[in-house]
């Protein structure tokens, strides 16, 4: 009996009903959606139709909603610095977490923020002023969630390490620790760990000592409680590069041993494990692939 649940971040084009249904077609036992159009601000509340055909469909699939990580809408950003978007950002991500619930999930996944803040080559590598602006943004990103915990209920806000493109935070374990600590209520967060995100940033996954040594500092730093789930994606740029693009498996550079480990290491195990990858006609064969590499 598989311990590892894995799938793809599947459409919800047509109804966030469609989104199980794609989920069965390729064998998957997790799987991601957006419960709304994710490059608009506000859509129309979910109908109590639309969530009977979503549990329909999901209970058809014999996919468990523990096992499903939605992920929000890309324009949100908690860590704004000016008030009238941050205000937009933190009610939007607010009926995100509302729609989860509605349709029974306990999870939102989501990019923790960017501060947005135009830097030279000179300021970039002034550490302490880089700390200190990203500490303000990540203040500001806690408090976010907080706010957003207290007006909602049920659903674990999901933070999802990032690459570090441009001003976007999250792309150091000690991010993702900076912010739970500021979080009130430790049992609503959570934390997916992207592999394209991680290995970009910095994190080495490809040899079993790498990996080793990588998930060790993310125990001792954010800790293994806050696994919540992950993204499995190889990389197009390589180690170090902080650019965020994803690869299928095993075509990309960080190779197939590091989801060998993934699929053998019970620290991942009955959590989603969500391929991003980027050719969705292979996600069938993906999740085959990644199913083959257990107990090996």
């Amino acid at each position: 009996m598989t311990k590892k649940f894995v799938g793809a971040h599947v459409s919800a084009s047509g109804g966030v009903y469609n989104a199980p249904l794609h989920a069965k077609e390729i064998g998957a036992k997790a799987f991601a959606l957006f419960t709304k159009n994710q490059r608009q601000w506000v859509a129309k509340p979910l109908d109590e139709e639309t969530i009977e055909k979503f549990q329909e469909a999901l209970a058809a699939s014999g996919v468990l909603p523990k096992h499903i990580l939605p992920h929000d809408s890309y324009l949100i950003n908690l860590g704004h610095p000016e008030a009238e978007k941050l205000e937009k950002s933190r009610m939007a991500f607010i009926d995100e977490l509302e729609r989860c619930d509605a349709l029974g999930l306990d999870k939102l996944n989501f990019h923790p923020g960017s501060h947005l803040v135009k830097l030279t080559k000179k300021q970039k590598e002034d550490t302490a002023l880089l700390q200190e602006i990203e500490e303000r943004c990540l203040d500001v990103i806690a408090e976010s969630i907080n706010l957003a915990l207290d007006a909602t209920q049920n659903v674990k806000a999901v933070i999802e390490n990032t690459a570090g493109q441009g001003s976007n935070l999250g792309y150091k374990f000690e991010h993702l620790a900076y912010i739970i600590e500021r979080v009130e209520d430790k049992s609503r967060v959570g934390v997916c760990i992207d592999t394209c995100h991680m290995f970009t940033a910095g994190y080495d996954i490809r040899t079993k000592e790498a990996y080793e040594r990588t998930w060790s500092a993310f125990g001792e730093i954010v800790g293994f409680e806050y696994l919540s789930g992950m993204h499995i994606n190889d990389s197009k740029p390589p180690l170090g590069s902080r650019v965020d693009r994803h690869h299928s498996l095993g075509q990309g550079e960080i190779g197939l041993d590091a989801f060998k480990f993934i699929m053998n290491d019970a620290r991942m195990d009955d959590i989603p494990l969500i391929l991003e990858t980027i050719d969705e006609t292979l996600w069938q064969e993906e999740i085959k692939l990644l199913y083959s590499f257990e107990n090996r």
